[in-house]
């Protein structure tokens, strides 16, 4: 735990246990070792840092991995990112307008990648075979996708050889990608296979290609493979990239080569600035992590010791000038991931992580994740009180090393399922995160205001949010609603699905499900399946209904009644004996029950579900001068009218009184009381005096 956490940790040391702590080194058995590698990319690329422009090659060895002896691949297709940003005319600048998050597209700041060279390592010419395809779409200006043909079919199981040559120019910084002044964010910058699925894979009914164009909402899908790239540039440039250096030269020109090497990997990105501040440190298996935490962990996941023993990772820091203050929020925020997303759900299987704080005004290039390599987001702001409350330094290096896990080691399609990865990491960025900062202030702990990663999530929800599913292509939701369905929604529906199944069960959900497809493709229907045969429970109807389906989870309380219950009047039976009982008679009775203090009280309590998310809701009843009562409303229909008579009153009912089911769009209509409570007024009111007497005093008044 960093040392300025001032809370004590939630759920995983409720489950602390006073075992020995004789902890073995090997990686977790259920893990695989390595990923069953598909390609491998021999890369030399060389930057002209006045021109701004990379000249490279590749050498590509594919393998097909189709068992099936239909199954000859007679073309290859290929991603050319950056020709996103060749023209306005591109799909995601039709798409996006030129902007993406809060960043915008610099006029003539376009960039491109032009491949000059394909050929079979045996030196038949491929390049006049190359089309621009648009799987997706009918923009035939879009060429980020190509595709070449071959003279002869590679064989299931069989291999080939391609060597490509290829020139780029790299575009200033927007949309994860380019360069302001000499900081550079050399990312998705080499021609790079899409991935052949044969008929199975991921419930495809036929095999072929998935290379899908580059969107405005959508990120990446691609084999896991070996990278070996060397990388020339000017000696006056710090070089940061995925991986080790295995090697470095110096040039006679005034270059440097660097030479950096991954296996299990399906990416390689690098960034280059002369003012970069390295600073080194490293995360240590041992230290790092205490006895205890080894063995809360392997407690809650039901593993052994050595199943949740963690490796040391050397953490490298790219920093800008002015940053410095920041050095120990950075290295903290990474060791806190690393430790938690290991002990979670594996260990980090890789020996290096590179943290890079982008460049000022390069905030296109800040908040995205390569393998080992991560662009954190900070500001010169953050420095300072009362800014050092703000974690916005620490979110993002979490939720960045997240995707580590969350696309990088189970590598879903973003393209097609973006909520795998995004709200996976959304919902284990929060766990990380009340850890290292509590709960109810992981995101912001400024001048006694707490925000929590969960409570931020909650705040984008509304009951307006119902015309999108969470399974939904990424490049096809509506206006503005990619970001809501992929992060905050489905990491609520796993919040949600927690407060059901509880932490326990969930903890082990997560777990072998990441176990089970580390270094794979898995589908939103792997994560159901897993879900169902861990907890035992059937919750076809929770995903249709969250997941697949559009709509809201709303419960609401309509109504609330509770008044001294009449008399009954007419004919009625008394003491096994029917007598008639007028008006005046009644209005005796009920006066001397009155008086005597024995008239019960007719409470009527009307539920009714206002979204299309309809998930059973525990209710708490308060009765007077009783003990909280609790019901569950799971009858599946959208209203209910449950009727109480007893001598108590019921006044107060809750919904969901433990809060479990955070994808709830608005709880404000939770609660009702038939009378105030004092208490709760003299809180909102000591509150209100409290942020005013603060704003007086920043104010200076």
């Amino acid at each position: 735990m960093p040392a300025h956490s001032r809370r004590a940790p939630t759920a995983l040391f409720a489950f602390l246990l006073a075992l020995p702590a004789a902890l073995a080194a090997a990686l977790p058995a259920k893990l695989p070792a390595s990923a069953d590698s598909i390609v491998s990319y021999d890369i030399a690329v060389s930057l002209d840092a006045e021109k701004k422009e990379l000249t490279g090659r590749e050498r590509i060895v594919w393998r097909n991995p189709s068992t099936d002896p239909a199954d000859a691949v007679s073309d290859l297709w290929f991603h050319l990112y950056w020709n996103a940003f060749r023209n306005n005319r591109s799909t995601f600048f039709v798409e996006s307008g030129g902007q993406l998050r809060r960043d915008k597209a610099e006029i003539d700041g376009w960039g491109w990648t032009d491949i000059t060279s394909l050929k079979l390592a045996t030196g038949e010419d491929l390049l006049p075979s190359l089309t621009f395809e648009h799987p997706d779409d009918d923009n035939a200006d879009d060429r980020t996708v190509a595709r070449v043909l071959l003279p002869t079919p590679v064989a299931p199981g069989g291999e080939i050889t391609i060597d490509l040559e290829f020139h780029a120019k790299v575009p200033k910084v927007f949309a994860r990608a380019g360069y302001k002044d000499d900081f550079l964010a050399v990312t998705q910058w080499f021609p790079k296979l899409g991935v052949w699925e044969p008929a199975g894979m991921r419930g495809r009914e036929k095999s072929g290609w998935n290379c899908h164009q580059y969107h405005a909402n959508t990120e990446f899908y691609a084999n896991y493979g070996r990278f070996k790239v060397e990388i020339t540039a000017p000696k006056r440039f710090v070089v940061g990239a995925t991986g080790p250096e295995i090697e470095r030269r110096e040039n006679p020109d005034g270059t440097v080569t660097y030479v950096h090497e991954q296996a299990d990997v399906h990416d390689f990105a690098w960034t280059a600035d002369p003012r970069f501040l390295e600073i080194r440190d490293r995360f240590s298996a041992d230290n790092d992590v205490t006895p205890a935490e080894y063995a809360a962990t392997a407690k809650l996941l039901d593993r052994t010791l050595d199943e949740v023993k963690l490796s040391d990772v050397d953490i490298r820091l790219l920093l800008q000038p002015g940053h410095e203050p920041q050095i120990a929020r950075h290295l903290e925020s990474a060791k806190l991931a690393i430790k938690w997303f290991g002990l979670w759900y594996g260990a980090y299987p890789y020996k290096t992580l590179t943290l890079v704080d982008p460049a000022p005004e390069a905030g296109g290039a800040s908040g995205v994740e390569y393998p080992t390599l991560i662009f954190c987001g900070t500001s010169y702001a953050m420095n300072f009180w009362p800014f050092k409350g703000f974690r916005e330094a620490e979110i993002v290096t979490v939720h960045e090393f997240g995707h580590q896990f969350w696309y990088g080691l189970v590598g879903n399609n973003e393209f097609e399922e973006a909520w795998l990865d995004e709200g996976f990491n959304t919902y284990s960025t929060a766990k990380a995160m009340e850890l290292g900062y509590g709960r109810d202030a992981s995101f912001v702990d400024f001048l006694g205001l707490g925000l929590g990663a969960v409570e931020a999530d909650r705040l984008q929800n509304s009951p307006e949010r119902r015309y999108d599913q969470i399974a939904t292509l990424a490049w096809k939701f509506s206006r503005n609603q990619y970001g809501f369905n992929a992060y905050a929604r489905p990491a609520l529906m796993l919040e949600t699905l927690e407060g059901i199944l509880g932490a326990e069960t969930m903890a082990r959900v997560m777990r072998t499900y990441h176990e089970r497809f580390r270094f794979g493709h898995p589908r939103g229907a792997d994560f159901y399946a897993v879900a169902e045969e861990i907890s035992g429970r059937e919750l076809d109807s929770f995903f249709a209904q969250t997941v697949e389906s559009p709509g809201v989870l709303d419960p609401a309380i309509l109504d609330l009644t509770s008044e001294p219950a009449p008399q009954a009047r007419g004919k009625v039976v008394v003491d096994g004996a029917e007598v008639e009982i007028d008006e005046k008679k009644a209005g005796e009775l009920e006066r001397a029950a009155d008086e005597a203090k024995t008239r019960n009280y007719r409470s009527i309590l009307e539920l009714r579900q206002r979204g299309e998310v309809i998930l059973p809701v525990e209710v708490e009843l308060l009765f007077e001068g009783k003990e909280p009562e609790r019901r569950l409303w799971d009858d599946g229909q959208r209203w209910a009218k449950w009727v109480f008579e007893r001598p108590e009153k019921l006044i107060e009912v809750r919904l969901d009184p433990d809060a479990k089911l955070v994808l709830d769009a608005d709880r404000l209509n939770n609660e009702r009381r038939l009378e105030p409570e004092p208490a709760a007024a003299r809180k909102l009111a000591t509150g209100f005096l409290f942020w005013l007497q603060q704003g007086m005093a920043l104010l200076g008044m």
